[in-house]
């Protein structure tokens, strides 16, 4: 899997289509277990160009189309990175880490001391995972609406 190389920004891409299709795969597993639903399930093809024409955008794709993604934006001192997905075929393999290293390479470059995302409350197995990725929890937020904390926010430091 090392050979995969990530593209940052490529302006040749256009397959906004096959983008969300690997992203909704990616967040399937929310289905039923988050409240509320994902900011994906909100959006399509055009909304995912918008996000990459006014965010970072990483991307490790083959002839097939995308294999692994992840939106960043600068924060001040902070680069909030989301839409972290990886075909199933790929996870396990190092992926994630090689783009939230990529992206953490780029918003060093750009002045950014730490690397935050935010993911839900029920998905501990994406807390362990991000623990393990150099993440520490640092808070917790409620959805507009909700009286219960829903997403939790993590922190990477970047020096």
């Amino acid at each position: 899997m090392s050979a995969l190389l990530i593209e940052s920004n490529p302006a040749d891409f256009q397959d906004f289509g096959a983008l969300h299709v690997l992203i909704s795969e990616a967040f399937a597993f929310m289905d039923g277990r988050i409240d509320p639903p994902s900011s994906i399930m909100a959006m399509g093809p055009d909304e995912l160009r918008n996000k990459a024409m006014t965010e970072d955008f990483f991307m490790i794709r083959n002839a097939g189309g995308p294999l692994a993604c992840l939106f960043g934006r600068s924060q001040g001192e902070t680069y909030y990175v989301a839409k972290l997905a990886v075909a199933a075929t790929y996870r396990r393999h190092g992926v994630a880490r090689r783009l939230l290293d990529h992206a953490a390479t780029h918003a060093r470059a750009h002045g950014a001391a730490v690397l935050e995302l935010q993911t839900r409350v029920e998905l501990v197995e994406n807390h362990a995972t991000f623990a393990r990725l150099g993440f520490h929890q640092i808070g917790a937020t409620a959805h507009p609406g909700f009286s219960r904390p829903t997403s939790l926010t993590f922190h990477r430091a970047l020096w």
